[in-house]
């Protein structure tokens, strides 16, 4: 996993390395695309299922804001402020770093890291963002398997979504 502190809505930074989560997950998402959008209930439920099993989840923000300024960090704290927060972080990539370090492309795009920092997983976080009831299942079968110390399978899949918007 790259290294990188971000800050997040909630005025903490993150460092993506701090801790010893037994895995964490994460997915770049934004608050315009309608894929991000159609599956934020899904990936917030990962967050709430997976949090007393040690998986530490974060999201992150890394669209150019000037753009579209529905992304900027002060619309992101709005949101949260209107939604009554989220159950995991959401940071901000106000410079893109992050994102270009990670190879990330879409709103989502969700990668998956074991204990020891190495990807596992990455990719939609299941096959249908307009199916509720896939329930990320690509992305819990990820899950499941790295805190069971198997591979995942699939370990890869397809992003799909909004192209991060670049500067």
């Amino acid at each position: 996993m790259p290294e990188a502190k971000l800050p997040a809505t909630d005025g903490e930074s993150y460092d993506l390395h701090a801790g010893d989560p037994a895995a964490t997950v994460i997915y770049w998402t934004c608050n315009h695309c309608p894929y991000a959008l159609a599956w934020q209930d899904r990936l917030h439920q990962i967050a709430r299922d997976y949090g007393d099993r040690g998986v530490r989840v974060l999201a992150v923000n890394s669209n150019n804001a000037e753009t579209h300024p529905a992304d900027s960090f002060e619309a992101m704290a709005t949101r949260l402020e209107n939604e009554g927060g989220w159950p995991n972080p959401y940071l901000h990539d106000e410079t893109q770093e992050v994102a270009r370090s990670f190879g990330a492309v879409k709103t989502p795009d969700v990668f998956v890291f074991d204990r020891d920092l190495r990807l596992r997983y990455r990719g939609a976080p299941d096959g249908d963002y307009d199916e509720p009831s896939r329930n990320a299942d690509w992305l819990r079968g990820a899950l499941d398997a790295v805190l069971e110390a198997r591979e995942p399978d699939p370990a890869e899949t397809r992003p799909v979504g909004c192209g991060i918007k670049w500067k």
